[in-house]
């Protein structure tokens, strides 16, 4: 496969309108959410994730093995959102409307919505402009993932409306050879496999604690060494999406 540099360009370029964080101004997502992070895409992945969350802060955290290891001889940068606004499900198979055999990202956003939270490392940007800064994103074939921040109104609508969904991207094109060699729905300069969706959960209310209750990890100290990629941009236009679908609800535990 001919390698290619992951280079990502400002998502205005791509005609797209990004969601945007409004001010939080109450507390209704208060509360515990998880679930497993099952493998879309085939991916062989695997994880979970929770957030907790107090008043308008979040303490979210994530673990995933069995992820792409590397590319072009580095570790591997794994985008992760918190995906919002939309149907609140991971996508089936059903999804890949063009019959590629991979669920692109733009094709599985009638069923997890566009970005409302980037999952970066440390204090770095958490809205939908760092959706794909690889220089704050986890990489490697594992992730273990702890970061505490406040949360924008967008994501703590979604939490309390029950449609938020945590997407990992990026696959292995030398696994996925069909996603190595077609383009990305995003940047066709890129590999389908830089930016399709390889584990996805939708998040469900749980018992308070959270984390505490099993999932405890710890962040790891820097991003991705990829000195021979450019960076910077949004994710794309596609996530922010015009799609109206009724929200469900989702039932707190007593």
């Amino acid at each position: 496969m001919k390698k290619k540099m992951l280079v990502f360009t400002p998502a205005l370029a791509l005609g797209i309108v990004a969601l945007t964080a409004g001010p939080a101004m109450a507390d209704h997502a208060t509360g515990s959410y998880g679930g497993p992070l099952n493998a879309i895409n085939n991916s062989g992945a695997s994880g979970e994730v929770w957030i907790d969350v107090e008043g308008t802060t979040a303490t979210v955290t994530l673990t995933a093995s069995g992820l792409a290891e590397t590319f072009n001889d580095a570790p591997y940068p794994h985008v992760q959102h918190i995906h919002v606004g939309a149907a609140g499900v991971c996508p089936p198979m059903s999804a890949d409307t063009n019959g590629d055999g991979i669920i692109s990202t733009t094709e599985g956003v009638p069923s997890y919505g566009g970005i409302g939270t980037t999952l970066t490392l440390g204090t770095a940007d958490k809205s939908p402009d760092a959706g794909l800064d690889l220089t704050v994103a986890p990489s490697g074939s594992t992730i273990q993932y702890k970061e505490t921040f406040e949360l924008n109104q967008e994501t703590q609508d979604s939490l309390a409306a029950g449609n938020a969904v945590v997407v990992v991207h990026g696959l292995d094109p030398a696994t996925q050879p069909e996603a190595g060699t077609s383009p990305s729905d995003l940047m066709p300069e890129l590999p389908l496999a830089a930016t399709s969706p390889a584990l996805c959960g939708s998040l469900e209310v749980m018992p308070a604690g959270g984390a505490a209750t099993g999932v405890m990890t710890e962040t790891p100290a820097g991003g991705s060494d990829l000195s021979m990629l450019a960076f910077g941009g949004i994710f794309a236009a596609a996530l922010g999406g015009a799609y109206l679908v009724r929200r469900r609800r989702v039932v707190a535990s007593k």
